[in-house]
């Protein structure tokens, strides 16, 4: 006689999964979650007190190729952080604040307390961005990753009032823009990054001096969360476009905050450029319009904001302890991105 777990599946470790994952994901928990781990859905009540005339903001991502290195170290504590990052990074652009994540995670087996150690990123960036994981799928599937492998995506929903909702209609010419700084690769273009330095077990432990760190730790670290920094800013600045430096770079990214006709020119020297793109520049050979065409280049937000208002959003930032760089303007001109 067979049995689903003859077949590849075991039922009993999900549940173990469950048991282990929920005092993780229950730490994320706002006062808006009515439901607890483990239902069909997971029920959250919005407060129109706060949001008047609501607008939901969704996004979806995962988090790539970045997943190799991960599994080549045995390491997949920070990778949930990644996650959550690219959804609501993506989100915040629009002024919105993430209210609540799902995650869908796909294995080879479940081994529950590797199960665990992934949904623990997934809260820590939950709770970076400060919103509440009130669900997820965990897919067991045997024969469909290689043993050790596994598959990771998420959904974030956020709310803005309708007219805070930031949209770049307003960008124009002499307006000015501010980079906040990237912690990373964070989780884009890790393709041609594994074109590069070729990755091995080995490879990922030798210190790197120029990093101060492995390469292994240089190419993990988590994505960072920019949503509470920037919910700050435009609550008390005008915040014309916001835009997420993810797959296609400065040349994609920069441009879909605003009119499709304006250039948008980066000037090069303004921000320090991360030791890691030199090091991928160097050893790949790679063309600079290819770097910034593939890569954040140390920049993972961008916001444009009027001439006037600039220093005062830079100073603000920096009183906090962040770091921001005025690193380009808009322009009339040859319409997408100068970099000079």
């Amino acid at each position: 006689m067979s049995s689903y777990k003859d077949a590849g599946v075991d039922v009993d470790a999900g549940y173990e999964s469950v048991k282990l994952m929920k005092t993780h994901v229950q730490k994320t928990y706002r006062p808006e979650v009515l439901t607890d781990i483990g239902g069909f859905g997971s029920l959250f009540q919005m407060d129109l007190s706060k949001y008047p005339n609501p607008v939901l903001v969704s996004g979806t991502d995962g988090v790539g190729t970045k997943l190799k290195i991960a599994f080549i170290q045995n390491r997949v504590d920070t990778i949930g952080i990644d996650c959550v990052a690219m959804c609501v990074n993506d989100i915040i652009c629009s002024g919105a604040e993430p209210l609540f994540f799902l995650d869908y995670i796909a294995v080879s087996k479940n081994h529950p307390h590797v199960i665990a150690e992934i949904v623990k990123g997934v809260a820590e960036g939950c709770l970076q961005a400060g919103c509440s994981l009130t669900g997820g799928e965990t897919a067991e599937m045997p024969g469909f990753y290689n043993a050790g492998e596994f598959d990771i995506a998420g959904f974030a929903v956020g709310v803005v009032n309708k007219d805070k909702i930031i949209n770049g209609s307003t960008i124009k010419e002499g307006d000015v823009l501010i980079g906040l700084p990237s912690t990373g690769v964070h989780s884009n273009g890790y393709s041609l990054v594994r074109k590069i330095f070729n990755p091995s077990a080995e490879r990922m432990s030798e210190l790197v001096g120029e990093l101060k760190c492995s390469l292994g730790e240089e190419l993990l670290k988590p994505t960072k969360i920019y949503v509470k920094l920037v919910l700050d800013v435009i609550s008390k600045f005008k915040i014309k476009g916001i835009s997420h430096i993810t797959g296609g770079g400065f040349y994609e990214n920069i441009p879909r905050m605003g009119a499709a006709d304006l250039q948008w020119t980066i000037n090069l020297g303004t921000w320090p450029i991360l030791p890691i793109f030199n090091m991928m520049k160097k050893y790949g050979n790679i063309e600079e319009r290819d770097m910034f065409n593939t890569f954040n280049m140390g920049i993972g937000m961008v916001m444009a904001v009027d001439a006037e208002t600039a220093p005062k959003v830079v100073e603000y930032i920096e009183s906090l302890g962040e770091k921001a760089y005025i690193i380009g303007k808009v322009e009339i001109g040859e319409a997408g991105v100068k970099i000079c």
